[in-house]
């Protein structure tokens, strides 16, 4: 049963979507399974026509009996009928649907919507990664429940850290993009500029230049200069920043699941946060505050309400921790993927 591993650009992309992909492969690699990546060039999900054409050249390069299970940022931009036409199995796996990213022209999101649509109910089996987006497929997508398997991602082993730092440190871990909210972070830390803390950021600042530049200019702004950019970090580093961390916020306008949220859980660090899309189901009820994507206000009031009461800080902390102790491991996410691969190799 050979699988190839369908993406845009390169593996090492680093974003949460890249690396669930990166460990999905090295997990089912390790079973044995005949799985191998396939990057496709272009300017996904937006290809041009020869680049489309290019894609779908490599893809029928394959071998017959190959299941071509695609990343959405690839596979939901390309057309369904092409794809069928390759006489492949095909497995959709959808981080969080192309037509809800930020930023987006309503026509370009209308197209987007559409065409990931016709792919996913054209695919064999389609995976998701959260229930959020799993019930965003079925109601919107139209994708047939019994179709769809949840493969949540899965987690490491950590070390709980300490996360009794005076004055309280906090972290962001996201790419620089509209997406991640950060514009509404700043605007929350204005508003409680009268309390101490420091922020660091960490996060890819080459995917959207302009969000990168608002980011420095106003950490630049800041009037304590208590904000740190950290810009990419390997995991090593990460981990580092982690460690050095007491609460992790995250901003971000939509999430089709957020793994690093469930990083910071599983390493007991309280967590500020919105219900954008599956975050505020990633985290759940007592781990951590959730409030409305896009509410700077709400933001500031639930990190001040954890920079200024340190028992408070502390229980969230603890339930943080329990949570994050129940989360799936990666050989459990890639043993879910494997079954829908088996599955669909027998049809």
């Amino acid at each position: 049963m050979p699988v190839a591993f369908v993406h845009p650009g390169p593996l090492d992309t680093p974003t949460g979507g890249y690396a669930y992909d990166r460990r999905v492969i090295a997990e089912l690699q390790a079973t044995g399974l005949d799985i191998a990546p396939l990057s496709l060039d272009g300017a996904f999900p937006t290809p041009t026509g020869a680049e489309v054409d290019a894609a779908l050249a490599r893809l029928a390069a394959t071998a017959p009996d190959t299941i071509l299970l695609g990343d959405g940022l690839a596979f939901g931009a390309l057309p369904a009928d092409r794809l069928k036409a390759l006489g492949r199995r095909l497995v959709a796996l959808v981080h969080h649907p192309l037509a809800l990213e930020t930023g987006l022209s309503s026509e370009l999101a209308e197209h987007l919507f559409q065409s990931e649509k016709t792919v996913l109910n054209a695919a064999d089996a389609v995976i998701t990664v959260s229930p959020e987006t799993g019930r965003t497929l079925v109601a919107r997508y139209g994708v047939a429940p019994e179709r769809l398997t949840l493969a949540v991602p899965g987690t490491e082993p950590m070390a709980r850290v300490p996360a009794d730092g005076e004055p309280p440190r906090l972290i962001a871990v996201g790419s620089l993009t509209p997406r991640k909210g950060y514009d509404i972070l700043f605007d929350a830390l204005d508003r409680i500029a009268d309390l101490d803390f420091t922020l660091a950021i960490a996060g890819a600042s080459h995917l959207d230049p302009p969000t990168s530049e608002m980011v420095a200019a106003r950490a630049a702004a800041a009037p304590r200069g208590n904000i740190r950019l950290l810009g990419q970090l390997d995991r090593a580093d990460l981990d580092a920043a982690y460690g050095q961390a007491d609460i992790f916020v995250h901003p971000s306008l939509y999430e089709g699941y957020g793994m690093v949220l469930a990083e910071a859980m599983r390493r007991g660090l309280p967590v500020v946060c919105t219900t954008g899309g599956a975050a505020g189901e990633t985290v759940p009820d007592g781990a951590g505050l959730k409030v409305p994507p896009g509410d700077a206000a709400a933001f500031a009031y639930a990190l001040r309400s954890l920079i200024a009461d340190p028992a408070r800080r502390r229980a969230f902390a603890d339930a943080a921790f329990s949570a994050g102790q129940e989360l799936p491991s990666w050989a459990d996410t890639a043993a879910t993927i494997g079954r829908v691969l088996a599955k669909t190799s027998r049809t």
